[in-house]
């Protein structure tokens, strides 16, 4: 159970969300059969020591429901009480979002990043206000919302959520606690807009790095995440301590230091396979130590050229990635 009420679900975000907060994917076992729990406790184990504060339990990737649940428990268990655990809310309907949830929060789960499904096909600003409303009024969990093109919500407004739909919703909702402000990208107009209107009641989280270390420098971003900052080690959580003591050269030093580590995953194609695969991410985490690990199929492939642009990126940035005889298989790094 988490240790707020839902009255007090914002006044503890304000509390623990400050810092930065990545993602942890789900590994399989080399025969694909089970959630592969050494690997996994490795990936939490290595993100506290890097300095997140917490990581999202990964749900868009080839497992059911039960593996899931399975996974969540053990991020959980490994994690402790300093270290936030996300679930994940992008199952398939509203009813096996509601019912996960439910889950998560018996598991000890205390923060929600709240998606929606492929399926979902809105046909007004009120289609999304109610599902969101619906979801938010089935868990005391504290909700993250998540304005972003993704979602396909651009035909209806080009901030993906509009600032209505989204004021109603903070109104109506005492235990939606932030708002991860990636809505009409690649523009920054919407993270204007929901930092100018709701910064003082909840947390403003800027989850894209090269966005938070520019615009964190101007406003008041207190929270990072989630994002796939694994792939830079605990360069991000250094930067944001940095930023919080006003240090604003330092963080623009390591902006450009890590430069050609963003150029590469733009090369590769941001909101293309850059982005999107879950497998690249799991290669660019390796990079700095972590698990890479199988995942089922369907996914992305990771190609050598790929592989290869994201090491020498890596290397140019100085962060020294990890080092193996056999590039091919960064998989199963930690098999059970």
């Amino acid at each position: 159970m988490a240790s707020y009420t839902k009255s007090e679900a914002r006044a503890w975000a304000r509390e623990k969300l400050n810092g930065v907060a990545q993602v942890t994917i789900p590994t399989m076992t080399n025969d694909f059969k089970r959630i592969n729990e050494k690997a996994i406790r490795h990936d939490v184990a290595l993100a506290k020591e890097h300095g997140f504060i917490g990581s999202l339990a990964v749900s868009e990737v080839p497992i059911s429901e039960e593996e899931h649940d399975i996974f969540q428990k053990i991020m959980i268990d490994e994690a402790g009480k300093d270290f936030i655990v996300v679930h994940h809310a992008v199952f398939n309907t509203l009813e096996d979002n509601i019912e996960m949830v439910q889950r998560a929060e018996a598991n000890g789960c205390e923060l929600v990043l709240l998606g929606y499904p492929p399926h979902f096909y809105p046909k007004s600003m009120e289609d999304i206000y109610a599902y969101t409303k619906a979801f938010c009024d089935a868990t005391n969990l504290a909700v993250m919302l998540f304005p972003i093109p993704i979602w396909g919500f651009t035909r209806l407004d080009p901030s993906d959520i509009s600032l209505s739909v989204l004021r109603r919703l903070v109104d109506e909702c005492p235990n939606i606690v932030a708002i991860k402000a990636e809505g009409g990208q690649p523009y920054v107009m919407s993270l204007i807009e929901v930092h100018r209107e709701f910064h003082q009641e909840v947390v403003i989280a800027s989850p894209l790095e090269y966005e938070y270390l520019t615009m964190a420098q101007l406003i008041d971003i207190p929270f990072c995440g989630t994002n796939y900052s694994a792939f830079f080690g605990p360069t991000i959580p250094r930067a944001h301590k940095l930023m919080q003591e006003g240090k604003y050269d330092e963080v623009t030093k390591i902006f450009y230091q890590i430069d050609p580590m963003r150029r590469a995953v733009g090369q590769i194609g941001f909101g293309g396979p850059g982005l999107a695969s879950r497998l690249m991410w799991k290669y660019q985490a390796w990079l700095q130590g972590y698990n890479g690990g199988p995942i089922r199929h369907p996914s992305m492939r990771v190609y050598a050229k790929d592989m290869a642009l994201l090491r020498n990126a890596t290397k140019a940035a100085g962060l020294n990635p990890t080092e193996s005889p056999d590039e091919e298989f960064f998989i199963g790094r930690n098999p059970a």
